[in-house]
């Protein structure tokens, strides 16, 4: 029987019978500052709670945004998410999650993000290659 990897577990957790929704497979690496590590945003955009890893995210610094798309208010709960920007400084760093997700899952983060951000690969702190969500 081919297991999945504890990735593949919702929140990195339990036994793969457990979870017959599990994703075999996650090959794609999304590093999450803000409302994508929030279980109900999970649940709603990728149908299912994501394995994640801390990581952080150098060369970057957090600022806020109002978000004016109802359904993301409503979702997350906040009018104001995080969004980060490159300074270029190597001592500055943004703390977050790595979530482990599919392509489709990406295309669904896509879809969530309202059009202040815009996703591009960087190198997180781990020396990984991950997506992230910037500012425009």
């Amino acid at each position: 029987m081919n297991t999945p990897s504890p990735a593949s577990y919702p929140l990195g957790h339990g036994d793969p019978a457990e979870y017959p929704d599990a994703v075999a497979d996650p090959d794609q690496l999304l590093f999450s500052y803000g409302t994508l590590q929030m279980p109900d945003v999970q649940l709603d955009t990728f149908g299912r709670l994501i394995a994640v890893e801390d990581d952080a995210l150098p060369g970057y610094t957090v600022d806020y945004a109002e978000i004016e798309d109802p359904r993301v208010v409503d979702l997350s709960g906040l009018a104001v998410h995080p969004i980060v920007r490159p300074t270029g400084n190597t001592l500055d760093k943004v703390t977050g999650k790595v979530l482990w997700i599919t392509e489709d899952e990406l295309d669904a983060a896509d879809e969530y993000e309202v059009e202040l951000y815009r996703r591009i690969e960087v190198q997180l702190q781990s020396r990984r290659a991950a997506w992230v969500y910037v500012s425009i």
